[in-house]
């Protein structure tokens, strides 16, 4: 299963990488709290562009966790959802979430002993 030529190997990779980019847990947090417009999506996550948005949206729509519903009106309406997978997928997302949450004084202590014992290593 380490063999990162094997296909099942790479699909795995592949779709973490997807699910663990940043603006994937962002979208798919927001839209756990319900159906939203893109630019309620683009409100609700100042940082994100709207071409990182667009990107993001169409790969997360693509994957079958998003579902994108276009109501013909003038202009026409897109409204954003999560599909079941989607919502499967806020569990682990939440979880994560609050791991790093809970253990972020840790993690910063220890970058900070790292980079002091590597900058006097470097000094020396």
């Amino acid at each position: 299963m380490k063999d990162p030529s094997n296909p099942v190997c790479r699909t795995i990779s592949t779709l973490l990488s997807r699910i663990g980019d940043k603006w994937t847990v962002l979208v798919v947090g927001t839209l756990g709290e319900g159906s939203k417009r893109f630019n309620e999506l683009r409100r609700e996550i100042p940082s994100v562009s709207q071409r990182m948005l667009t990107l993001t949206l169409r790969n997360l729509e693509r994957d079958g966790l998003v579902n994108r519903t276009v109501t013909p009106t003038i202009p026409p309406r897109v409204d954003y959802e999560l599909t079941g997978l989607g919502h499967s997928l806020l569990e682990p997302i939440t979880a994560l979430s609050q791991w790093a949450l809970g253990n972020i004084a840790a993690i910063h202590a220890a970058q900070a002993q790292f980079d002091a014992a590597h900058d006097t290593a470097e000094a020396a």
